[in-house]
């Protein structure tokens, strides 16, 4: 009989992937649950007529978060995974016909803002030292690190108080440049990770200096690649993954006195499993008002999660053309005529704004072979507002909003509407229905400074014994190294709760 300490992992996301492989490493009896057919949680991927689709994250930074994963079990990253670096990380494109390179390469960043705003070259060198200043006071050190007391955040309060993380993204930003396009370039960043930028804690002003520093990447195969080597990694080392396994329920289970409750998971069709511990990948309010439904504690968490500000949704339309589309970037972000107005309205509705910022997808400029001979792979998505803000009639809207969409894009792939041979459109109803995401929200909990830290959900439930959390919606929050980064504080835990210290864990 294994008398290891047992642990369900619920999703299979990165991070219950990454959480799981590390607690699997350190000698745990691990199950991973997936309620889906494959693993990836919201990095899903979608096939049809030969064209691949990776449905959610194709921005991999910080490649090291990956490295780590493979290093415990004393294998390489690049032996399982080929990442191919992106250049430009971004193409940013205006209303007024306005195109940015935005890249790593520091002469050519400047070179183009002296063409676009000159007075702002000097201010833009200010900003990357500022960013650089803030990726050391609210990454190094801090990113892997769980908030559980108070005095954690005491500790970091004053270099953050130094740095002004009181103020916005955008309000940083704009105390360093003055061209308005400028100041978008700067700050779009926040919405990669579901924030507003006119309401994101300026703590994010990190990504730009990390993006220089360690690049923009991506998996040769498409990110659907990524997760399956990390699947695979995990059942190499013996961790144990149940795919169509949704967790439906989960109760505590008295033990002997004074021994903390076992957690009684009921999934799919198998019979109820006693674990030491469950860590939850799964929606924070999915976790907290379905799993553990009926727990009185489990009730109280839900409703504090129903006060808080949730992240926007998207409408993600996928799509593939018989024809080639030469010269684009692999990422390309449209910004529509409005960014302050439009975000207002996405962040706090009342209604689907008439206008639109676009991110277009073309992972086929960097891996041909994501889509058949001739033909490109995309995806396009659209910010949008999460359920709780606005009332919209998704499955009469969804339709008309693509083809609004895609008729836009024309700008920049002509004749588009007449070259697409398959489509899927994705809408805050799927996020809601498919991905359990609370009122829709494509990125969980919103990224402001009273949500930051100590002040976001905790790695580990404070009132719970044995529920530990990891995803978008704990510290350091969404993104792909976020939620990596979220698996290795969530796993130290883990790790000293059950008795093995965290030196048990490689680092």
């Amino acid at each position: 009989m294994d008398e290891r300490r047992r642990i369900a992992i619920v999703g299979s996301g990165f991070g219950g992937l990454a959480a799981a492989i590390r607690l699997q490493a350190a000698g745990f009896a691990t199950t991973l649950f997936e309620a889906r057919d494959r693993p990836g949680g919201r990095a899903y991927v979608y096939s049809d007529q030969g064209y691949t689709f990776d449905a959610g994250p194709t921005v991999i930074t910080a490649p090291h978060c990956l490295e780590e994963l493979f290093a415990l079990a004393g294998e390489r990253l690049e032996d399982h995974v080929t990442l191919k670096p992106v250049t430009p990380f971004y193409r940013l494109r205006w209303s007024d016909g306005t195109c940015f390179d935005y890249g790593g390469d520091a002469a050519s960043m400047r070179a183009q803002i002296a063409a676009m705003a000159p007075g702002d070259v000097d201010g833009y060198d200010r900003f990357i030292d500022y960013s650089r200043q803030v990726f050391e006071a609210g990454y190094e050190g801090l990113v892997d690190a769980a908030f559980l007391r108070f005095v954690d955040m005491v500790r970091v309060a004053p270099s953050l108080a130094r740095l002004r993380a009181d103020r916005s993204v955008y309000g940083a930003v704009s105390q360093f440049v003055k061209d308005e396009r400028l100041r978008q370039a700067l700050s779009f960043h926040a919405l990669l990770i579901g924030g507003n930028p006119f309401e994101t804690s300026a703590i994010y002003t990190l990504i730009p200096f990390l993006e220089r520093k360690w690049g923009v990447w991506f998996p040769v195969g498409g990110t659907g690649a990524l997760v399956e080597a990390l699947a695979a990694l995990y059942q190499r080392l013996g961790g144990t993954l149940r795919l169509n396994t949704p967790v439906r329920r989960i109760r505590l289970a008295a033990r002997a006195l004074g021994a903390a409750p076992a957690h009684l998971v009921t999934a799919g069709d198998e019979p109820d499993q006693l674990f030491d511990a469950v860590v939850s990948n799964a929606d924070l309010h999915h976790t907290y008002g379905r799993l553990y439904e009926g727990n009185a504690v489990a009730e109280r968490r839900r409703g504090q999660l129903e006060r808080m500000h949730w992240s926007m949704s998207l409408v993600v339309i996928y799509f593939g053309t018989r024809r080639k589309y030469p010269g684009q970037a692999h990422h390309t972000v449209l910004f529509g005529p409005r960014y302050r107005e439009m975000l207002a309205e996405i962040f706090h509705g009342p209604a689907l704004p008439p206008d639109f910022s676009l991110y277009l997808h073309q992972p086929t400029v960097t891996d041909p072979g994501l889509a058949p001979p001739g033909g490109e792979t995309f995806y396009v998505l659209a910010p949008v507002p999460h359920m709780g803000v606005a009332s919209v009639d998704w499955p009469t809207v969804a339709e008309p909003y693509a083809d609004r969409i895609l008729a836009a894009l024309e700008t920049v792939l002509p004749n588009l509407r007449q070259e697409i041979v398959t489509r899927r459109i994705f809408t805050p109803v799927d996020f809601r229905d498919q991905l359990q995401a609370f009122q829709g929200s494509a990125f969980s909990v919103a990224p402001r400074l009273s949500q930051s830290a100590y002040f976001r959900p905790h790695n580990r439930d404070p009132e719970i014994p044995g529920l530990y959390i990891v995803g978008a919606g704990t510290h350091p929050g969404a993104g792909v190294p976020g939620v990596i980064n979220s698996a290795k504080a969530t796993a130290r835990v883990v790790l000293d709760d059950l008795g093995r210290g965290a030196e048990a864990m490689a680092s």
